[in-house]
Formats: structure tokens, sequence, C-alpha cells
């Protein structure tokens, strides 16, 4: 595998956004690393941090280069900020620059990379995880699989607990009065009841059973069943926290390769 990190120029932001790239690479060694390459049709997998992380964090906080080895994906993992993958209220797009602009900022630097919906896929943790999934309920025509790991996925039914990780300001900051997340592009229940799921991708959700985010992942899972979505839930011991993530992200790699 061959590991980059990239500066690149974002004209939705107006500004230079880090990414670190994972990229297949033909190579033969004697420590047992050996992996496979691909020039073309290079499935790729999205991944995107949380609240407290960037670009760097999924390659510093887990071992996903070695977990994607045998696999022949690129994997993508953008610095967005704290902006929810969400086109704020101080202008400031980054639902814009994550599901559009870096696609094609992607596909632009690194031509082998699949156009292809049936390759393409988005995992996120926490904020991340919100994001993963409203890129499959939004762009379901873009991605064939997502999956949330530990994700605030009940924005709107949870709002006194969004006020005690940050104050209101910040909060409507991101998404504008907060009593108008609710049935709004931002809300993924609501996505989910206007998604026709004969066009929804699959979608993966796990979170720890003492995570506080637990009640919200079994609340959009229900939903989501209701609908009859393609989901699968799987959870189990762990908090909010790196070791849960560093597993269960073994077991998304497994499911996205069902």
């Amino acid at each position: 595998m061959a590991f980059l990190q990239a500066n690149v120029y974002s004209n939705i932001l107006e500004m230079e956004v880090m990414l670190n790239v994972i990229l297949p690479q033909k190579t033969k060694k004697s420590f047992g690393t050996d992996s496979l390459g691909a020039t073309t049709d290079v499935p790729v997998l999205y991944l995107l941090h949380g609240m407290n992380g960037n670009h760097s964090v999924w390659q510093r906080r887990t071992s996903i280069e070695r977990y994607v080895t045998d696999k022949g994906w690129a994997v993508i993992m953008p610095s967005t900020d704290l902006g929810w993958y969400t086109d704020t209220t101080y202008d400031m797009n980054y639902w814009t620059f994550v599901s559009e602009e870096l696609p094609e900022i992607c596909h632009e630097l690194f031509p082998q990379l699949t156009t292809k919906r049936e390759k393409t896929f988005a995992v996120g943790l926490s904020m991340g995880g919100y994001g993963a999934l409203k890129l499959g309920l939004r762009k379901p025509e873009k991605f064939a699989a997502v999956a949330s790991l530990s994700g605030a996925l009940a924005l709107a039914e949870s709002i006194e607990s969004l006020l005690e990780i940050r104050n209101k300001t910040y909060w409507e900051g991101i998404f504008g009065p907060l009593d108008r997340i609710k049935s709004s592009e931002n809300d993924l229940i609501y996505q989910i009841e206007q998604l026709d799921p004969k066009i929804a991708p699959r979608v993966f959700v796990t979170c720890g059973t003492e995570d506080p985010l637990y009640p919200a992942s079994t609340y959009a899972v229900k939903k989501m069943k209701q609908r009859a979505f393609d989901v699968t839930f799987e959870d189990g011991p762990g908090a909010h926290d790196w070791i849960f993530w560093d597993h269960w992200i073994q077991r998304v790699l497994e499911w996205l390769e069902d």
C-alpha cells in the first residue's frame, strides 16, 4: 500500500484542505506485508472523522492501513473541521465539499479510483457516523453501502444532549435555529422517512452499549427497519473511544465485502 498526505485546494470552502489517502500498490516484501495493486476501477472508501479528530486520526488511532492491505481499496480520509458535514450558516459549505467536490478532486488526482456506485462506500465515527449516513441517505445514487460507528444519528431528538457538548451559538452556527433541525435536510430520521428503501444503500450501524449515543443508534435502526431498509445493527461492550472503533472498523470492512 501507498500512504499519501495531501494538501488540496477546495473551491467550495476557499481554503486548503488536508487529506490522508491510502492507495493500493502492488508490493512484494519478505515480512508478510505483500499487498494487491490495481491501476483501474479501484474501490474507494471515504472514511470520516469525529468532532475531536481530523484527516490524520484514523491513521494514528487504528491500524486502518493494515486492515485494507489485502482488499485492494483506496481509503480517503479528509479533514472537515467541526463542520458536521453540513452547509453551515456561516458560509462554510462542508456538505457540498464532502458530497460533491471531494470526489471530483479525488478522481482528478487519482484517476484509478472507481466511478461505480457498487464500489463506493462511506464510513465514519461519531460526527463522521452522522456524515457517512447522511451521504448514503442524500446521495444514494453514489454509495452502495455506508456505516456508522457510534454515530450521532438522531440530532433533532437530542437537542439537550448537544448543548451539553457545545454551546447554543456553536450549534446554531452549524444548523441554524435548533428547533428547525427536525424535518430538515440535516435530520437523518427525516431523511430515512423520505428516502425510497429500494434505492437506499446498504447500512451498517454499530455502537457500544456503554456509549451515550447508543439510544440514537438504536432509534435510527428502528426507523430504518420500519421502512424495510437493508440495515445491519451490531453492538457490544464499549464506550465512545478508540478501543471500540479500532475493533469495529475491522467488522465493518468485513461487512462491506459481503
